[in-house]
């Protein structure tokens, strides 16, 4: 016989877990490892992405 998984719905709390703080404004940027270099403004780009909702911000050195 196979194994029977029992499927309940997902609280709300853990849906959303993390995406308030991020809503507001409050994100976990962590620095992408990848280095980009813009060739029309002739500078390094840093990449950070957000670690709860996977945003990205793009900054100029």
């Amino acid at each position: 016989m196979a194994d029977i998984i029992p499927f309940k719905k997902r609280k709300l709390s853990e849906k959303h877990r993390g995406n308030t703080l991020c809503r507001n404004g409050f994100h976990k940027w962590v620095l992408l490892k990848d280095s980009e270099f813009d060739s029309k403004a002739g500078r390094l780009v840093t990449v950070y992405r957000c670690s709860r909702c996977g945003q990205r911000k793009n900054k100029a050195i």
